[in-house]
């Protein structure tokens, strides 16, 4: 039986002219892509966490502990349909 994987895309509202401190949360465990990007939102960031909780820890106890983070809505991706 495969085990999946919780990909979620972090999308990061921070404080004027900070996100690039989120890019450089790429070097947290389980972040596999942190990008900067214009509109509504900072910065993006993908991670891929093998349950909830290690999600959880990411999101919480990781990128919302930076200190120009300001808002974050994480969008958990859907597994593929067979």
């Amino acid at each position: 039986m495969k085990t999946l994987t919780i990909r979620a895309f972090i999308l990061v509202t921070t404080k004027p002219g900070t996100s690039e401190e989120v890019v450089r949360a790429r070097t947290v465990r389980g972040v596999k892509i942190a990008n900067s990007v214009f509109g509504r939102f900072d910065a993006v960031v993908v991670v891929e966490a093998k349950n909830l909780e290690e999600l959880r820890k990411i999101v919480y106890e990781m990128l919302e502990k930076l200190p120009n983070v300001v808002h974050t809505e994480t969008l958990i991706s859907l597994p593929p349909v067979d």
